[in-house]
């Protein structure tokens, strides 16, 4: 999809609110900055948040639910690999033996925020979770009509969702693509039950492969708006009130950048070393 300048406005840093940057990804008609004084990279000026919307609502359109659609198989056993890693299947456990013991009537809730087509909602359904989701492109009503699923098409903060209504919520690759990432984390975490838990996953800019690509890698693109580290991201959900447990990285060379024998070795390797090329953050909301 072409690059288009459109609206733009200069924003203060989303992490520490920090008003002066210095230079980090010069890209094919964009670049982004960095801030001096917390290391958050992000675009800025950064693309009006109307033309972030009405880039997902409708210029993707149909073309971007035929991709979702073409690429589905791939993209949830990804989801479930991060969420392996990251011992979900653990936390599912936990909350549904406390259910079984507190004689209540209600599985526990999860909210996928950036669904796409509810796949991964559809297989949390089948396993007892009450499913909810939220998606903002033409992939809502697919979610809706194909799969009878609860799938909300406006962004989060427009939906009103009760305070305390969910045990966990999960945002995969979604919180780059935001104009305000704090605004977003803070209706997480009133939406979020006491001791209720948040997974992120997004690119890790202090992966192994950002360092070697640099303005190249293949997460600075466009419609990333923010670029995280596992500190910055941390400083982030910190500052809202978050716990964060744990954070999981994966991914050291993509298929077809070296020879299999040389990733065979790499992807284990920054799994150990904590410089995949995404990560998965679990947090949780401690209670008051």
């Amino acid at each position: 999809m072409p690059v288009s300048a459109g609206k733009s406005v200069t924003v203060p840093c989303a992490c520490c609110g920090g008003l002066v940057f210095k230079p980090a990804l010069e890209c094919e008609g964009f670049s982004f900055v960095r801030c001096v004084s917390c290391n958050l990279v992000q675009r800025n000026p950064q693309p009006d948040k109307d033309e972030i919307l009405a880039r997902y609502k409708n210029i993707f359109g149909k073309d971007y639910l035929s991709y979702e659609l073409e690429n589905e198989e791939a993209f949830l056993k990804l989801q479930q690999l991060a969420l392996k890693d990251a011992k979900f299947s653990r936390l599912e456990k936990e909350l549904f033996s406390r259910t079984v013991q507190q004689n209540a009537q209600d599985a526990p809730s999860i909210l996928d925020i950036g669904c796409a087509t509810g796949s991964l909602l559809a297989s949390l359904r089948t396993n007892g979770w009450r499913v909810t989701g939220v998606e903002i492109s033409p992939c809502a009503e697919y979610a809706r009509n194909e799969r009878n699923l609860d799938v909300r098409d406006k962004p989060l903060e427009e939906n009103n969702f009760p305070s305390a209504s969910f045990d966990v919520i999960l945002a995969s690759h979604l919180i780059e693509h935001l104009n305000d990432p704090s605004v977003f984390l803070k209706e997480t975490y009133r939406i979020l039950k006491d001791d209720g838990y948040l997974f992120i996953t997004t690119p890790n800019i202090d992966g192994f492969q950002s360092r070697l690509f640099g303005s190249r890698w293949r997460s600075a693109i466009f419609d990333h708006l923010f670029l995280f580290s596992v500190r910055t991201l941390s400083k982030l959900l910190k500052n809202t009130g978050f716990k964060v447990k744990n954070c999981y990285t994966w991914g050291g060379l993509a298929k077809g950048m070296a020879p299999p024998f040389i990733k065979k070795i790499a992807d284990p390797l920054v799994k150990i070393l904590g410089s995949g090329d995404v990560m998965i953050m679990k947090a949780v909301r401690e209670l008051r």
